[in-house]
């Protein structure tokens, strides 16, 4: 294929610009098609993104054959349906993270795509931002040493959340929704986590998901990692301490912030600002996947590997629920 043609699914807000024009702007990229159930709203994002077709039903659009690859931007209940839907036509997936609502829906969707032959890809877009690329860097090159430990903190204040915070919907809390990010990131640079032990509660009693969540793991890679999220604190902070043998890097998932470097020499930092269309960069893999000119580091396998992890830290939260 010299140009993917792309059909979206579930054009709502994650579309307008974090992925939607990244798919127009990746080279050798067209975005042709978008689906939502709301008719109305289809042919407004059609209009205002210059796309040439929408639909107000998905099996339409998968069934389009001037749509090559489908991109399933829905909340996590309906990924793995329209997984089925597009890998059942033949079809490449690029689908929004979490994967799936839990661990079976993972294993599902990879099945599905194995036996129609069609590549899966998961939208954890930072594995490729320069930022995040900064940090793999500065680990391999050894200026803090032999990474020891990695410790997540991640604070927020109460704010309602819509869908997110419904479980029946996105398979859990904003916990499931933000640490997936991290969680995925961690994978990318100290590999697969092999052990996992958690706990979850709900301390702010404003909704049914949890609220607050500790875990601890291990890496294959041998490094150890501790994580708290609460959700339900006085002030919103996201910061990541990699400790190694002669220091540490210090960054945020999220936050606008530099990743800083301090060694008993002093403090580096670098300031490395994300792109405007945020996914750009992953959806530039995918398409160059796609047309057998390189690999996308964020596939179904390795995106159910976050999935399998949260699940285990969720597990006698919602068992007790």
């Amino acid at each position: 294929m010299e140009t993917i043609r792309w059909g979206i699914i579930g054009c709502g807000d994650v579309t307008e610009v974090k992925s939607g024009p990244g798919f127009q702007k990746a080279a050798n990229s067209q975005l042709v098609a978008v689906m939502r159930r709301d008719a109305a709203l289809a042919e407004d994002y059609a209009l205002r993104h210059h796309v040439p077709k929408w639909y107000s039903d998905a099996q339409q659009l998968i069934d389009d054959p001037e749509v090559d690859a489908i991109y399933i931007a829905t909340p996590p209940a309906f990924h793995k349906a329209y997984t089925l839907l597009a890998a059942k036509a033949g079809k490449p997936v690029y689908v929004e993270k979490p994967m799936a609502m839990n661990v079976a829906e993972c294993e599902e969707m990879l099945e599905a795509c194995r036996q129609a032959d069609v590549p899966l890809f998961v939208a954890y877009y930072r594995r490729q931002l320069p930022r995040f690329l900064k940090v793999k860097e500065l680990l391999a090159s050894g200026v803090i040493g032999e990474a020891r430990f990695v410790a997540t903190t991640h604070t927020g204040q109460f704010k309602r959340s819509s869908w997110r915070v419904q479980p029946e919907i996105s398979g859990g809390g904003l916990f499931v929704d933000v640490a997936s990010h991290t969680l995925d990131l961690l994978d990318e640079l100290f590999g697969p986590i092999v052990s996992v032990k958690g706990f979850a509660g709900n301390q702010g009693q404003h909704y049914e998901a949890e609220d607050i969540v500790t875990a601890t793991y291990q890496f294959e890679s041998g490094v150890y990692g501790t994580g708290n999220w609460c959700f339900s604190s006085y002030e919103d902070m996201d910061k990541n301490e990699i400790i190694g043998t002669k220091g540490k890097i210090t960054f945020s998932t999220f936050q606008n912030s530099p990743i800083i470097v301090t060694t008993p020499e002093g403090e580096e930092q670098f300031m490395i600002e994300h792109p405007h269309h945020i996914q750009q960069p992953l959806i530039q893999t995918v398409v160059d996947a796609l047309r057998g000119e390189g690999a996308c580091p964020s596939t179904g396998v390795s995106a159910a590997r976050t999935n399998i992890v949260m699940e285990e830290i969720l597990r006698a939260y919602y068992q007790k629920a």
